[in-house]
């Protein structure tokens, strides 16, 4: 197998302009540049990606943190990233932490000198928690956005007053909105454009929650849903969909025609409530998306001023039955 002395001593040049040659082409001459890469296509020489990373002061590791394993979510989004990460010849690590308390923060810090970035979900951390640990790496947030921090984020607000709009408009007079916890930022963008929606078309809305994101939690809100008289549910998570269509539908209550809730499209058709409007949020093109942002913000030459922070909101799919 051919080894980067090979390389060097064919090229006429030491092994560190050799080196710098493939990985930085940018600090030799342009003619040198070529004439080793020649060299390197013809011998088969394979870079060390590893090796070439620690020379530059990098591990070509980037770590995704997510609050949480249970939601689902989180994987999609991992597995975008993961897939991205992989074409750009890159480690991906996938490390638990809610970035909710100090020591929280402290783990991160630790963590981040074994790593070239951060991909962050970091949907109930304070500002001034998620603020401290996008300062550590170079860092994009995923699905929130905190001023002067890249982010990429689903638009899942204006999903949400799309489905409660078209609920109105299909003879819904009362919609419920049951929220998921009451630090997430994504959260609050729902409640607001749901409430926007219903003021202006003169709709009654009844909110619920703060709320995990999680069947049991569906299950135990159900009986006060039912009782607040709404004939239309708009859930924070699927999972708490199907936890309030369990429940109610064990008590009698048609789904969706006595009560309309909104689930993903894939579980709505499975379940024969294709009449139901859904929400689809495409998690692997978000983990794709932040990705691809983050390898551009850790190529960026440091000696040159850093590009303003990207804010991407990416549409996301609403299924409207007529």
């Amino acid at each position: 197998m051919p080894t980067l002395d090979d390389v060097a001593r064919l090229a006429g040049v030491s092994k560190s302009t050799a080196s710098r040659a493939l990985g930085r082409p940018a600090l030799v001459a342009p003619e040198t540049a070529l004439r080793v890469r020649r060299i390197a296509e013809q011998l088969g020489f394979v870079p060390n990606r590893a090796a070439s990373a620690l020379a530059r002061g990098r591990t070509g590791v980037v770590a995704v943190v997510v609050p949480t394993l249970e939601n689902a979510f989180f994987p999609p989004i991992v597995g975008g990233a993961q897939q991205r990460a992989a074409e750009s010849g890159l480690q991906l690590t996938v490390v638990v932490n809610g970035l909710e308390f100090d020591e929280d923060v402290a783990a991160l810090a630790q963590l981040s000198a074994q790593v070239d970035g951060f991909l962050l979900t970091a949907p109930r951390g304070s500002d001034t928690q998620v603020s401290a640990s996008c300062g550590l790496k170079p860092t994009v947030l995923i699905d929130r956005e905190l001023h002067g921090v890249s982010s990429v984020v689903a638009d899942t607000a204006t999903a949400f007053a799309a489905v409660a709009d078209h609920f109105i408009g299909h003879g819904h007079r009362h919609i419920a909105l049951v929220g998921g916890t009451d630090r997430s930022w994504q959260n609050g963008r729902r409640i607001a454009a749901v409430r926007a929606v219903t003021e202006s078309r003169s709709a009654v809305l009844s909110t619920f929650g703060p709320l995990p994101p999680t069947f049991a939690a569906g299950t135990l809100i159900a009986p006060a849903v039912a009782e607040s008289g709404a004939t239309a549910v708009v859930p924070y998570a699927t999972a708490l969909g199907l936890g309030i269509v369990f429940t109610l539908g064990a008590r009698g209550i048609r789904i969706p025609d006595d009560l309309a809730v909104t689930i993903e499209r894939p579980v709505a058709e499975a379940l024969g409530f294709a009449a139901i409007p859904s929400i689809d949020v495409d998690g692997a093109q978000l983990g794709r998306t932040a990705m691809d942002v983050l390898g551009t913000l850790m190529t960026t030459d440091r000696a040159t001023p850093p590009p303003p922070p990207a804010r991407l909101r990416l549409p996301v799919p609403v299924v409207l039955p007529d």
